[in-house]
């Protein structure tokens, strides 16, 4: 199993980002995907949750600038990023959450925002 991560980088505040894992040799389809981040210093945290069925979760802090979605086609979940802040600044990280059985992290990609 892999989950490639990609799409992070800097930006200004106010900016945009869309982050994207892409998964590989597992049911992609019948997994819930999360965005979790891990600012500097700090603990991971959940930033969105979307379900097989396309549900979808948000953290206080991303609602209303961030959407989650998916591709089942694609085998690839999206985070797009809107009116980025400073405190959005963290390491991103994509887990995959299969119904039974393991579950997997991909691998993180940065991003920052900063003027």
């Amino acid at each position: 199993v892999q989950l490639q991560a990609s799409g992070g980088g800097s930006v200004q505040p106010g900016g945009s980002l869309r982050l994207s894992c892409k998964a590989s040799g597992v049911n992609f389809r019948i997994s819930t995907m999360v965005w979790y981040r891990q600012p500097p210093g700090k603990q991971r945290e959940l930033v969105a949750t979307i379900t097989s069925g396309g549900s979808t979760t948000y953290a206080d802090s991303v609602k209303g600038r961030f959407t989650v979605s998916r591709d089942n086609v694609r085998n690839t979940v999206y985070l797009q990023m809107n009116s980025l802040k400073v405190e959005d600044t963290a390491v991103y990280y994509c887990y995959l959450i299969r119904p039974t059985g393991n579950n997997y992290w991909g691998q993180g990609t940065q991003v920052t925002v900063s003027s």
